[in-house]
């Protein structure tokens, strides 16, 4: 069975893309949260993932770290993550690299934090990420997911790594129409999503940096 190291489920955008991954599909495997923004934290995690960082899977003696890498070692050994046909197979793998490599003013600006909701008003940057990846999720939806609820029909590694946006855009109130809105809905219905928020819901841990400044920015 695979084990999965991963963070706080509050706070943990990058550790979510691999468990809902797993949740998703069915397949079995054993939880080890690690508290994050801790003084030991760093050490930890390094005693099971060589890059000190989460999320980290354990498959026997073999060890994968990094959501990416995680996604595609999964894909090699269960089917359907990534679609059948080779168009919407290379659309999804874009779409994938670009979220897993880009959309940085998103992240910094619009932290994952599932305790706070706010209405922010998004600087310009922001503004630019959230209208790229809406329209990312448009042309999925309107080129490939005609079959399914999700960008290429059914559920798959590029839902995945969408999924923490899912949880910002819903968290500060981000304004989405048409296909992209029906998309995100999708996302936050799905039962691993539900399951996931309600951990993040039972957690005791706060990060007086990060719950400061999005408390903060409420009054901006």
């Amino acid at each position: 069975m695979y084990t999965l190291y991963f963070g706080n489920k509050n706070y943990s955008s990058w550790s979510l893309r691999a468990w809902v991954l797993l949740k998703a599909f069915g397949i079995p495997f054993e939880e080890q949260r690690i508290t994050l923004y801790e003084p030991d934290s760093p050490e930890r995690i390094r005693v099971h993932s060589p890059s000190g960082k989460v999320p980290c899977l354990r498959d026997g003696s073999t060890i994968v770290w990094d959501s990416l890498s995680i996604a595609e070692y999964l894909a090699e050994r269960h089917p359907g993550m990534w679609p059948a046909d080779a168009a919407a197979r290379a659309w999804a793998r874009s779409a994938t690299a670009e979220m897993h490599s880009g959309f940085s003013e998103l992240r910094n600006e619009f932290g994952m934090n599932l305790r706070l909701r706010q209405k922010r008003k998004p600087s310009p940057a922001v503004a630019s990420d959230i209208a790229r990846i809406a329209a990312l999720w448009r042309e999925g939806r309107e080129r490939f997911g005609r079959g399914g609820d999700f960008l290429c029909g059914a559920f798959g590694i590029a839902d995945a790594f969408y999924c923490p946006v899912a949880f910002r855009f819903d968290r500060y109130g981000v304004a989405l129409d048409g296909a992209a809105a029906a998309y995100h809905r999708a996302l936050l219905d799905l039962p691993a999503m539900r399951e996931w928020a309600a951990d993040a819901a039972r957690e005791t841990e706060h990060v007086p940096m990060l719950d400061t400044t999005m408390a903060q920015a409420q009054q901006q």
